[in-house]
């Protein structure tokens, strides 16, 4: 979990002047590995705009461009009783959703349970069983004293923020695990049906409705609450953005013959931005997590600015400092702890930028408790800075990918519903990715308020599924069936 103080983040800049010249060396080199200047995020905007395009072509590209068939937004009138189910990196939640008819108003009740990391190697059906039975005892909790089997009229939007290809609203094959998953026999098969025969396993007489990226999610709750959001974004665990696109747009779709003003939203996958490793400023230990990593060459983008890394990142660092005969660092110390992988999360990081003593107390325990090492106070001003550019340089590179969509779509002025434990949890996260935006945009001084603006968003996980399911609905209703799963369709309207 992530530090919450309370209180505002300091604003210090520290004496430098007991730092020994071996430290303060490697602090300079440190600046320069994983500092971003401005010309540098003028580049990287170009290329991700480039890319974006390219994902829409008909050619595609490394950033996938997923059509969702979410068609259009929201009104804020959507009504009714849904479920929503958010797969996570760490988490499962289940939630139910009452809209009611208060025009952008809505009510949640929701359990979260934890994903067993087994799970995360095991197999489908294993996964898939474990959050069917999740679904059953929210069930039985939310609705005591009611036969399950009675639930049926239900429809769940279910949230599954992993790579997809989806041809349909309530169809999804998945392309490829992020996050730390690595479940075989999942990859290039639709995880509904997967999901549907765990359920039916369960005597859960669940239907799916729809299946939703979390950040499409965002993006859709987001709409409902404030109608000046034009993308949604999740800065977490992974990293990911989606954004409402017009039909004639996307030159891939146009074998459908679809009407071209048709609205529908388009799930980035930006976390596989610069797969061929151009643009990005790569150092040694972003090379080791990729070359590491279940999926070398694969998410270069997000494993250079998602929670899953930000802790590796530093962690490589410290490694690499101590083994450097040119540095003092950890003297005389066992650091077996540190050597661990993945032992250290963003939220380490957190807890380090958080510190608001001047000698850096807190971090100082934080290391003998979590790490068995006794700093010295100027290790930790070391460590203290390398934490600051790390999470400095994922808010700078992220606030690209926006920038990015602002710029393909022609957006001069509009909010971006994010979501997800470092931009919510993060120490300045939010700070740095606007100012990273002014250097983009140029945007005058005397502006007192930044035409773009990177908002906390409502709950796409949750909120945003459950008016997805709604949405997906209404227009099924209405007759409108483009990204329907026609072989389902029948399941998913409710009887007269």
């Amino acid at each position: 979990m992530y530090l919450s103080t309370g209180r505002k983040a300091p604003s210090r800049k520290g004496s430098m002047h007991d730092v020994p010249k071996d430290l303060m060396k490697q602090i300079k080199e440190l600046e320069q590995q994983f500092t971003i200047d401005t010309a540098k995020l003028h580049e990287i905007v170009a290329k991700f705009q480039f890319e974006l395009e390219k994902g829409l072509s008909k050619e595609g590209g490394s950033i996938p461009m997923n059509p969702t068939w979410v068609i259009g937004y929201p009104s804020g009138e959507e009504t009714g009783t849904f479920l929503a189910l958010d797969l996570g990196g760490t988490n499962l939640r289940v939630c139910e959703v009452e809209l009611p008819e208060e025009k952008g108003q809505y009510d949640i009740y929701q359990s979260k349970y934890r994903l067993p990391e087994e799970l995360k190697t095991g197999t489908g059906e294993q996964l898939f069983d474990y959050i069917a039975e999740c679904v059953k005892q929210f069930l039985i909790a939310n609705h005591e004293g009611q036969d399950i089997s009675e639930l049926s009229d239900l429809h769940l939007g279910f949230t599954f923020s992993y790579p997809c290809h989806q041809d349909a609203i309530d169809h999804g094959v998945l392309q490829r695990w992020t996050k730390g998953f690595d479940i075989e026999g999942v990859e290039g098969h639709d995880v509904v049906p997967m999901f549907e025969e765990a359920l039916e396993r369960k005597g859960v007489p669940i239907k799916i409705t729809a299946l939703v990226n979390d950040t499409t999610g965002t993006l859709i709750a987001s709409a409902y609450t404030d109608p000046t959001t034009k993308i949604g974004c999740i800065f977490g665990t992974g990293c990911n953005a989606a954004y409402m696109e017009e039909v004639g747009c996307v030159p891939k779709l146009d074998h459908m013959n679809l009407d071209p003003n048709l609205q529908i939203a388009i799930n980035c996958e930006w976390g596989a931005f610069d797969n061929e490793r151009v643009v990005l400023p790569r150092t040694a230990y972003d090379n080791h997590i990729d070359k590491t990593s279940p999926r070398p060459g694969q998410q270069i983008f997000e494993k250079m600015v998602a929670g899953l890394y930000l802790g590796e990142i530093f962690r490589l660092v410290l490694v690499d400092l101590h083994a450097n005969p040119e540095v003092s660092i950890f003297e005389g110390q066992d650091i077996s702890a540190l050597r661990e992988e993945y032992s250290l999360d963003a939220s380490f990081l957190a807890d380090i930028e958080s510190d608001p003593w001047e000698n850096l107390m807190e971090t100082q325990v934080l290391f003998e408790k979590t790490l068995k090492i006794d700093t010295t106070e100027p290790e930790r001003k070391l460590i203290r800075r390398l934490a600051e550019l790390i999470g400095t340089r994922a808010a700078r590179l992220s606030a690209c990918g926006v920038a990015a969509i602002c710029k393909m779509k022609g957006f001069t002025s509009c909010h971006v519903g994010a979501d997800g434990s470092v931009f919510n949890k993060y120490p300045n996260f939010q700070k740095r990715g606007a100012q990273a935006l002014r250097e983009i945009f140029g945007w005058d001084k005397s502006v007192r308020k930044d035409p773009i603006q990177i908002v906390p968003a409502e709950d796409g996980s949750g909120v945003g599924a459950a008016l997805i399911a709604a949405l997906t609905m209404k227009r099924i209703n209405a007759g409108i069936h483009a990204g329907v799963n026609v072989k389902r369709k029948n399941s998913l309207i409710p009887p007269a």
